[in-house]
């Protein structure tokens, strides 16, 4: 049975850094593509970034374009986000989604900024 686990999270002050990894097992990780989500207070879920099954391109929402960046290991079935200069609006719980047929999810993280 598939497993997708996110790890990483935590509270942080504006300006600092975080690193979200995300372990899947059971499930056809290096073939397919992978995405992080997150669901900030009172919002919907929202995209954040992608990445293809080999790592060749990669994808991020405007509004984190510049400051996160997705990667991913193959070797390890395991994908990165490196959150780097957040903002107090990145607070949100974020979702690791293995995209293949069918969508898989993981928990979640909660990653909250503040001062």
């Amino acid at each position: 049975q598939g497993q997708i686990v996110e790890s990483g999270g935590g509270s942080v002050q504006p300006g600092e850094s975080l690193r979200l990894s995300c372990v899947v097992s059971g499930l056809p990780f290096s073939r397919n593509a992978m995405s992080w989500y997150r669901q900030r207070p009172g919002k919907e879920r929202e995209p954040v970034a992608s990445i293809t099954s080999t790592g060749g391109n990669a994808n991020y929402a405007d509004a984190v374009s510049g400051r996160f960046t997705i990667s991913r290991d193959n070797t390890k079935n395991t994908v990165y986000l490196q959150m780097n200069n957040l903002k107090p609006d990145d607070t949100a719980v974020y979702y690791c989604v293995l995209r293949g047929s069918s969508n898989y999810w993981g928990q979640g993280t909660q990653v909250t900024v503040s001062s």
